[in-house]
């Protein structure tokens, strides 16, 4: 017996990195999974490898009419969505005066704007169960200020605020709000991060990841996170919303 036996999940950013992972970890506890990604071919992959009942469900979260025909999709499949994961997101490092009102909103849009909508979609059918999750991955940048990352980091910020308000709101609902908040996650945005810290410093590569490190001295991993959104969408947690649980090595304890 799996611990999500029985449950149907959507992860949007579902075809790479933290979301992929968590796709397979709740695969492999036995939900039936939508794979949700803008790239048709990540999503099938990660579908096939979550197995028989996932599904690959194309979806842009910048599109309101495509984030709720995603949960429509869910319900029509597998008759209920028990939980959504809010994966989806972008980062740019840049510094603040470089960050112009275009690059603002698209940081937003993904990163904020679109857990709102998916959010909103999911919502109504769950209150009238009195049962779901929502898991938004934000960051530790949601609890702390980082550098050349203003727009992410309002928008990590925003999202566990909109988790935890969303969280006294429906206290009585049978339904949880909560964020999960990585450190530097081994995925290809954060190579990405480092990618831009040696083409703006001229440091190496090992210099650039250096600082990303967490205190335990590595990358948290994929599957970490994933591990921790598993217990939120289970049973064993349903006692716990509105909390924003780091998973960063020790790096920001609060």
């Amino acid at each position: 017996m799996g611990a999500l036996d029985g449950r149907a999940a959507l992860v949007t950013g579902g075809g790479r990195g933290i979301g992929r992972a968590i796709a397979l970890a709740f695969a492999h506890e036995g939900a039936r999974v939508g794979v949700a990604a803008r790239t048709r071919s990540e999503i099938e992959a990660v579908a096939h490898e979550c197995g028989e009942g996932a599904a690959g469900i194309e979806l842009d979260v910048s599109d309101p009419d495509a984030c709720r025909q995603a949960v429509a999709e869910c319900e029509r499949r597998w008759g209920a969505l028990d939980v959504l994961v809010n994966n989806a997101g972008i980062a740019a490092g840049r510094k603040f005066k470089d960050i112009d009102d275009d690059a603002w909103r698209r940081t937003l849009e993904v990163d904020l704007t679109s857990a709102f909508r998916m959010t909103r979609a999911a919502l109504p059918k769950m209150l009238e169960r009195r049962s779901g999750s929502v898991i938004s991955i934000a960051s530790v940048a949601g609890k702390v200020g980082v550098a050349y990352a203003v727009d992410y980091t309002a928008a990590k910020h925003g999202l566990i605020g909109l988790m935890r308000a969303l969280a006294v709101e429906h206290a009585r609902s049978g339904v949880t709000f909560n964020c999960v908040c990585p450190g530097y996650v081994d995925t290809p945005m954060t190579q990405g991060t480092a990618e831009n810290i040696v083409a703006r410093t001229g440091r190496t590569r090992e210099e650039a990841v250096r600082p990303l490190l967490t205190p335990q001295g590595r990358l948290v991993t994929p599957e970490e996170v994933a591990a921790v959104c598993v217990f939120l969408a289970s049973a064993a947690a349903r006692g716990i919303t509105g909390q924003a649980v780091n998973v960063d090595g020790g790096a920001v304890q609060s």
